[in-house]
């Protein structure tokens, strides 16, 4: 069915608030601007986006197949017009020449834009029709070049394409001078554009985790563009990998650095045949272990069978162990061709991540969902933290491949590592300790500093180092992934390290042992060390992590802090750098890109969003398009109250010198027991940390106040292991319905949980297992962390002050309220859903915190200053009892 304009096909007859929503989409897509887009979940936020955008990319296709046909008539007809105003100096047939040969480029490209999309369209066709179809196909390149390819999709961050090994089966350093650039360096440029297919018009779609990635997969698989569009999933090896050797590894560092050692394994395994059919006699060395599941072929044929079918990582590993190949390689594969991509926040928003990924934005479009905490999001990607340890570790790994290489490291790579280490040395000193000893047994007078990067420089006396060259020969040498070699091959912590020949027994002691278990096809002992030496994870190298801190240092004085937390010991303290302006590293995703989409539930306040984020990137208010909706559900299904009195008279004020006391923890129990007597099934308290959650739980339970709630509703509370959580929300769930089916005794559920804690967002509390909200205090962040002093003092001096309002300030109570939209929103989450939210509080009737509230939940909400006329609405609310009965009943 299509929406009553029939522009926007859906899946049903829609809201019109999702026509609206489309509409606004559709609107901001066309004209290239930022969206900011708020509806609240249940009111089909996913399928307004996937129906919206997948129509502007419909009819933003057929436009562009229609220029194909007008080119030839439109470009005569400039001709003949521009040919008059021609600069009379220039020879006629110069010109004439001149603009037609512009013409006819014009021409062969759409011509051959148009070819090569036909004959996808018809691939696909094919593989559509008949899932099975294998195509026989050529092998076009030769083994060096399938090898490269696949190393050049291997880039991750700090992964990168390999070099041949060396002699060592170790690879050294090949840097070249700025001025200088090899006929190697070259060639690879050349492979990488030859391999390198058209990128089509897409969307890329990313959101926070891996099962909002799932259910919006789920959504287009249900939408009217399910069985036509390409759409692919992207996900780290951790989530496509199917290797069982690299997946048991766990670390996603450590498998990616044993999946780029197989792929290297088999580049040096292709060049070692080719020498022993060039010399027969010519001794052939132990065989290295090559991943099984990264034939080229397979790899091609996945591609496109991936992009005929909408799937989601989960299928994804499914059909790549049906058919033996890898899902990690074969979606990055199919990016160029695909006219959605879906992708976590990080794989987008961090440009090394995202130019490794084979992901580019020219003109391209992009929707961010659950965008409400973009700003932090950002700059939680972009800060980096490493301790003594790591930092010590590194330098003796550098020292020990430099001396091991020497005499074949050339005077520029010298150079550089010594540069290197240097910094590294620098970093150790503004800790307290030094390099060489060991960090463990080293002491340190502990403090901690919030220093400016001019000044860490200065500190750790690195100043005179230009950190932009260091940076360019991480990336062009790859030293960090070859330190990953080089420990695995030569393990111990001495200077002069050795192969292990134990370790090597061990591991062929093992992998016999394996054998022989697939044989005998029962379990086999095996001592202790030698599973110690199997399942062991081969550590990455903190040279990546290194890496990310030097470049991090990079960034403008004023953009970044670095905060140095020395503990008692060297090994112990850190170092950690803050980014304070997230826009700096959103501006260019914002200015490559077609259009940029913010979506949320609840993405108020957005002025502060605006502000600290699009404007500081360039983006100008008229390049803006703000759309917020309200919800389905009729007005009298929710009340949000704010009060400001408990039942004895008490004063509702949960500042850090007012929660405390007695008389706040005994009217707050006053509250919720009264609550707790008229509503029925869940109730969810959510209090401002877990450190106030766990003090006033013990108040209570010393005065009764918790004996008198569990008479009334059975206890359950947010559990500290997140692997606890759903078993915690299906006892919640199970005892919730077990009591809706009980005449008499308990009538639900009371759940103690935290705001920005593991039940405040992606937790549905649907139906009745969120009847009432209510929210103790205000969430306020730690004013007194160091982090947020200086994010304010950097506000304070970079942004505007908006009606006097120091922007610093403006930011506590914007995390705040942010904080509380997400937790209050758990409740409503379909049309017929219904609640009450209390917010205990007599700061939430101020009119600045009430106008941060989503516009849905402030229209209705009602502040009382004294507890009776709040408890007598909130009685008042009509609700359906039972949907057997479909009556209703007062609470």
């Amino acid at each position: 069915m299509e929406s009553k304009s029939g522009r926007f096909p859906f899946p049903f007859q829609p809201y019109p608030i999702q026509e609206s929503f489309m509409e606004a989409l559709y609107t901001a897509l066309e004209e290239g601007k930022v969206g900011i887009f708020e509806s609240p979940t249940g009111t089909g936020k996913s399928l307004s986006l996937i129906c919206g955008a997948l129509t502007w990319l419909r009819e933003h296709e057929e436009k562009e197949a229609k220029k194909l046909l007008d080119v030839d008539a439109e470009g005569s007809q400039k001709g003949d017009a521009e040919n008059e105003g021609k600069n009379s100096s220039e020879p006629d047939w110069v010109s004439e020449f001149v603009q037609k040969k512009a013409e006819r480029d014009k021409v062969d490209k759409l011509k051959d834009e148009e070819l090569k999309r036909k004959k996808r369209e018809e691939r696909l066709e094919m593989i559509r029709h008949n899932a099975q179809l294998r195509y026989a196909m050529k092998r076009k390149v030769a083994e060096d070049d399938e090898t490269v390819k696949l190393m050049q999709l291997s880039k991750e961050g700090a992964e990168s394409e390999t070099p041949d090994p060396e002699e060592e089966g170790l690879i050294v350093a090949e840097y070249q001078s700025d001025e200088e650039a090899t006929p190697k360096s070259r060639l690879c440029d050349d492979d990488d554009e030859d391999l390198e297919e058209d990128h089509v018009t897409k969307i890329y779609y990313c959101s926070r985790t891996h099962s909002q990635l799932a259910q919006f997969v789920h959504e287009v698989q249900k939408s009217p563009y399910g069985d036509t569009v390409r759409l692919v999933s992207l996900g780290s090896r951790q989530n496509l990998c199917i290797n069982p050797e690299v997946v048991r590894l766990g670390n996603v560092q450590t498998m990616n650095d044993r999946c780029l050692e197989m792929q290297k394994n088999k580049h040096a395994a292709g060049k070692r045949e080719k020498a022993a059919d060039a010399e027969p006699k010519r001794r052939r060395g132990v065989a290295k272990a090559t991943c099984p599941f990264s034939g080229f072929e397979n790899l091609m044929s996945m591609r496109d069978e991936v992009l005929v079918k909408v799937r989601d990582v989960e299928q994804l590993l499914q059909h790549g162990r049906a058919t033996n190949t890898c899902p990690y390689y074969s979606t990055r594969m199919s990016i160029p061709a695909a006219q959605v991509v879906v992708l976590p926040y990080q794989t987008l928003l961090h440009a090394s991540t995202r130019k490794a990924s084979g992901i580019k934005l020219k003109d391209q479009i992009v929707i961010i969902d659950e965008a409400h905490n973009l700003t932090d999001t950002i700059s939680a990607i972009h800060s980096v933290e490493m301790n003594g340890a790591q930092i010590c570790r590194a330098h003796s790994q550098l020292s020990q491949y430099s001396e091991r290489y020497r005499s074949r490291l050339k005077a520029k790579n010298l150079m550089y590592i010594k540069q290197i280490l240097f910094v590294l040395e620098g970093l150790v000193s503004t800790l307290g300790g030094k390099v060489g000893q060991n960090p463990n047994t080293q002491s340190c007078q502990p403090g901690s500093e919030l220093l400016t990067i001019n000044d860490f420089l200065f500190r750790a006396q690195c100043d005179n180092i230009n950190l932009f060259k260091v940076q360019k020969y991480f990336e062009k040498s790859m030293i960090s992934q070859k330190l990953c070699g080089f420990v695995e091959k030569y393990e111990g912590n001495g200077i002069n390290m050795q192969p292990s020949s134990k370790n090597k027994e061990n591991r062929h002691i093992a992998g016999l042992e394996r054998y022989l278990q697939t044989l005998q096809n029962k379990p086999t002992v095996v001592s202790e060390q030698q599973v110690a030496v199997e399942i062991k994870p081969t550590m990455a190298s903190p040279m990546m992590l290194v890496e990310s801190f030097l470049f991090a240092l990079t960034n403008a004085n004023k953009d970044g802090r670095v905060v140095i937390q020395r503990q008692a010991f060297l090994a112990q303290s850190s170092l950690k750098f803050l980014l304070l302006n997230a826009a700096v590293h959103f501006a260019q995703i914002v200015q490559e890109s077609r259009a940029v989409i913010v979506a949320g539930g609840t993405m108020q306040p957005v002025a502060d969003f605006k502000e600290q984020l699009l404007f500081s990137a360039g983006v100008a208010e008229e390049s803006i398009l703000e759309f917020s909706c309200g919800h389905v559900i009729p007005p009298e299904n929710i009340l949000p109250t704010v009060l400001c009195t408990g039942p004895s008279g008490q004063q509702l004020e949960f500042t850090f010198q007012t929660r405390d006391t007695p008389q706040m923890m005994e009217e707050t129990g006053r509250v919720l027991s009264n609550l707790c007597n008229i509503v029925p099934g869940g109730v969810v308290c959510f209090f401002p940390s877990y450190e106030y959650e766990k003090r006033i739980l013990g108040h209570w339970e010393s005065n009764g106040v918790l004996k008198r709630l569990e008479s009334k509703k059975k206890i359950f509370q947010e559990p500290k292991k997140a692997n606890q959580v759903e078993q915690v929300l299906g006892d919640y769930s199970k005892c919730i319905q077990r009591c809706s089916n009980a005449e008499a005794g308990q009538t639900g559920a009371l759940l103690f949980s935290v705001v920005g804690g593991k039940m405040s967002e992606g937790i549905n509390f649907s139906d009745d297992l969120g009847r009432c909200i209510v929210m103790v205090g205000m969430p306020y962040p730690n004013i007194k962390s160091p982090e947020l002093q200086e994010k304010m003092a950097y506000l304070d001096k970079h942004m505007p002050h908006v009606d006097g309002k120091s922007p610093g300030k403006a930011l506590v109570e914007s995390l705040c309220m942010k904080a509380v939209n997400q937790s209050i929103g758990r409740a409503i989450r379909h049309r017929g859903d219904y609640a009450c939210i209390v917010l205990c509080d007599h700061r939430y009737s101020r009119t600045g915190t009430l106008q941060k509230l989503p516009e849905w939940i402030r229209s209705s909400t009602r502040t009382h200053t004294s507890f009776g006329p709040a408890f007598a609405s909130i009685r008042k609310v009509r609700c359906l009892k039972t949907r057997r009965k479909n009556t209703l009943l007062e609470y």
